[in-house]
C-alpha cells in the first residue's frame, strides 16, 4: 500500500459540503471520480475534515491509497496532477500530490485548523458567492473584544449543530480575531478542531455584537450557558473559507 496527500481548493458554491452524499454532489464525491478514472480503480478519499454546504477551501488536504504498485506509479508522474486537473471540474483545482508514511491520517494526524470568513461592508458585485454584504455600521472593536475572549472557553456547545454525531464539544482555540482590509472585514480563527457549523455560528453571533444586539460580556455569557439557542443564526456559508492544516 502507498499513501498520498493531496492539497486542492475549491469553490464549493455547487457543492454540499466536502463529504459524499446519497442524492447529492459533494467535493470528496468529484475527487473520488477522477481519481479512479485516472488510475482506472476505485479510489476513497479521506478529508482533514467537513465543510459544511456552499462553505469554500482555499487549502484543504486529503489522502488516498493507491489501489496497486501501478496506480502509486502513476500517481508519482510528474505530470499526474496535471492529467487529474483536466479530469475534475473547474471549481476544485488539485495543488499538490505527495507519498506519505502509511500510517500518516489526513483527519485525524491534524493538528490546527483555520478558516477565515469574509465581510464586505460596500456593495461589491465581485464580491458575490465569497463574502456576506453588510452595510450597516458594525462596531468592529466590539466584535474583537468578544472574538478575543473565544479562547477562555473550552466547551462550545452554543455554536453546534443540534442532533449532530459529535463525541464532544470540546475545542482549543490557538486564535480569533478581526482584520479590516478595505471594504472587507475578515475574521480568522484557528483551533484543533471545530464542530459542524460552529465558525457560522460564532460569526453570526460576532455579527449580533457588532451590530450592538448584544454586549462583548453577553458573548461570553450564550458561550457560558452551552445552549445552541442562545446563540445567534449562522452567518451564510458563503463567506467562508477553509484557509490551513497542519501537521
Amino acid at each position: 500500500m502507498a499513501r498520498f496527500f493531496i492539497e486542492l481548493a475549491y469553490n464549493g458554491a455547487a457543492y454540499n459540503g466536502w463529504q459524499r452524499q446519497p442524492d447529492a454532489p459533494s467535493v470528496q464525491e468529484m475527487l473520488e471520480r477522477g481519481l479512479s478514472k485516472l488510475l482506472g480503480a476505485p479510489h476513497e478519499v479521506v478529508g482533514a475534515g467537513r465543510t459544511d454546504t456552499g462553505v469554500h477551501a482555499a487549502f484543504a488536504v486529503a489522502h488516498f491509497d493507491a489501489a496497486s504498485d501501478e496506480a502509486a506509479l502513476r500517481v508519482r508522474e510528474p505530470e499526474f496532477v496535471y492529467h487529474l486537473n483536466c479530469i475534475l471540474p473547474k471549481d476544485i483545482s488539485v495543488r499538490k500530490v505527495y507519498a506519505v508514511a502509511d500510517e500518516k491520517h489526513a483527519r485525524f494526524d491534524a493538528r490546527r485548523r483555520e478558516y477565515k470568513y469574509y465581510i464586505t461592508t460596500a456593495k461589491d458585485p465581485f464580491s458575490t458567492g465569497t463574502a456576506w454584504q453588510i452595510t450597516q455600521p458594525l462596531n468592529v472593536d466590539a466584535m474583537q473584544t468578544a472574538a478575543v475572549s473565544l479562547m477562555r472557553y473550552e466547551d462550545f456547545t452554543s455554536f453546534a449543530k443540534l442532533h449532530s454525531d459529535t463525541k464532544t464539544n470540546r475545542c482549543t482555540i490557538f486564535g480569533a480575531n478581526w482584520r479590516a482590509e478595505g471594504d472587507k472585514l475578515i475574521f480568522t480563527i484557528a483551533a484543533d478542531r471545530f464542530l459542524r457549523g460552529m465558525v457560522r455560528a460564532i460569526v453570526g453571533t460576532l455579527v449580533d455584537v457588532g451590530r450592538g444586539k448584544m454586549t462583548p460580556a453577553q458573548f461570553c455569557a450564550v458561550i457560558e450557558r452551552q445552549a445552541r439557542a442562545e446563540a445567534s443564526a449562522q452567518a451564510p456559508a458563503h463567506g467562508l473559507f477553509l484557509t490551513d492544516v497542519q501537521y
